[in-house]
């Protein structure tokens, strides 16, 4: 198969680049190729054409129901952790099912419903941090993330099975947060099971453990039904399709693991940069805080449209996107893309990273710079932190809003300093882009009245 602008590199050197440096490899790339690439990567057998052009991003959505469809299958590296039915595996008209019995529960009234919960869940997260000792606040945010998948998704707040389910879900949620820990989603040479002494062995017996528990869950929640909940589970339970189907046992538990892959993972270390930027750059941090100040609505979807915080927000989201590539598009029939031939079967890969780091669209693209979304309305094909088409997260709304309001509560309420004058670094974190050290952070003093500090609990 003949790919555009193909990288010489051995297939191997390019597989080991993209799993350990993810940035280096694309931006070396890009400097030769600035439009599209393409690369031999293990797991591909045709290889794969990373697009990063508008234009290239824009032609891919608007064909990918005829041309460029987004195939479950070549979503094969994540099945293992979200299962065969989650949405992220599904195509045509199951995708468009599932889809659809999923959007409601994000939108409208019931969304609005979880914006004093997330504010609760940050109070008490940032109250057990010790004051004047440095902290990671990656570790601060997952915990918050985690908590508001636990009580609004999950729909549990206690017990012994929401105790069991949050350790067992943050033991999965760092199994592959190194570079090296990642190797094993992308080599299936090394999803091998060894029992509790290897890191596939382990991850396979946690999973077993997890699915035990949302089952059981599913179980009583649908024997004994509650109209008043309002936790996503339940409504997902409710929800029926044009044939007034419900959704299955494991069509429930996959897509519960796919809203706490999508959703706990990716928002931690969203807040957590953010949490960097402000701290790093004391005139982004005022006028924050100016904004903040103004508002004289304490309403937590106030705070959700103040405009500046909206762009620090969206800037966040912008020169570190958590989530690196959109889902692959499949060419279906030989097609240009930007003047370049493609073939059937070409696997196409939209590169949001590259996309936000064009110079062309956000002059000096390393800089943070919140004042380009005030000067500017970017077009869904400049700017897609969360995807685009038919496989935009659906989980977008929620995700934005729990970040502002994390970032205003505690930006609100404590005095924070970097706790290591090094500059924060983007590092791969199984699938998504993190950060090398989490972000160190120290509480040096509070700006409104706030839960004293507990001062023998330490987060690491």
């Amino acid at each position: 198969m003949q790919l555009p602008n193909l990288l010489n590199q051995p297939t191997l050197m390019q597989t080991y680049q993209w799993i350990t440096d993810p940035v280096g490899f694309m931006e070396s790339s890009a400097q030769t190729y600035p439009d599209l690439f393409s690369a031999q990567l293990i797991g591909f057998e045709h290889g794969a054409v990373f697009v990063q052009h508008p234009q290239a991003l824009q032609t891919i959505v608007m064909n990918e129901r005829r041309l460029f469809p987004a195939l479950g299958k070549e979503n094969r590296i994540v099945e293992p952790m979200v299962g065969s039915q989650s949405i992220i595996m599904l195509d045509g008209d199951r995708h468009k099912r599932q889809r659809q019995l999923m959007l409601p529960p994000f939108h409208g009234e019931r969304l609005k419903a979880y914006g004093q919960l997330i504010i609760q869940l940050a109070q008490a997260a940032f109250a057990r941090v010790p004051w004047n000792q440095p902290f990671t606040a990656r570790r601060v945010t997952q915990e918050i993330s985690l908590e508001v998948i636990l009580q609004s998704v999950f729909g549990l707040q206690s017990g012994e099975r929401y105790q069991q389910l949050k350790r067992l879900l943050t033991s999965v949620s760092n199994q592959f947060e190194s570079p090296w820990k990642a190797s094993a989603l992308f080599l299936p040479v090394l999803q091998q099971d060894w029992g509790k002494w290897s890191l596939w062995g382990q991850f396979l017996q946690q999973r077993s453990q997890i699915d035990q528990l949302l089952y059981t869950e599913i179980a009583e929640r649908r024997a004994h039904p509650d109209p008043e909940r309002i936790d996503i589970l339940s409504l997902l339970i409710a929800a029926r399709d044009e044939d007034g189907n419900p959704m299955t046992d494991q069509e429930l538990r996959d897509e519960l693991m796919t809203l706490l892959l999508a959703g706990n993972e990716t928002t931690a270390t969203a807040i957590a940069w953010s949490l960097y930027w402000v701290h790093a750059l004391p005139e982004v941090q005022a006028r924050v805080l100016q904004e903040l100040r103004e508002l004289e609505n304490a309403d937590p979807i106030a705070k959700t449209r103040l405009p500046y915080l909206t762009a620090v927000c969206q800037e966040t989201l912008r020169i570190y996107p958590v989530g690196m590539l959109m889902f692959p598009r499949i060419v279906q029939e030989a097609t240009e893309l930007l003047g370049y031939p493609l073939e059937p079967d070409t696997v196409l890969m939209g590169c949001i990273y590259l996309l936000h780091q064009r110079p062309d669209l956000y002059p000096e693209p390393k800089q943070f710079k919140p004042e380009r979304f005030l000067e500017r309305q970017f077009s869904p094909y400049e700017y897609m932190p969360f995807g685009g088409g038919v496989r935009r997260c659906i989980g977008e709304a929620l995700a934005m809003m729990e970040l502002k309001l994390v970032v205003a509560e505690i930006l609100s309420t404590y005095e924070m300093a970097l706790a290591d004058s090094r500059p924060e670094t983007p590092r791969r974190r199984g699938i998504t882009l993190g950060q090398s050290r989490g972000v160190r952070l120290k509480i040096v003093g509070q700006r409104q009245q706030a839960t004293p500090p507990v001062p023998d609990v330490a987060i690491a």
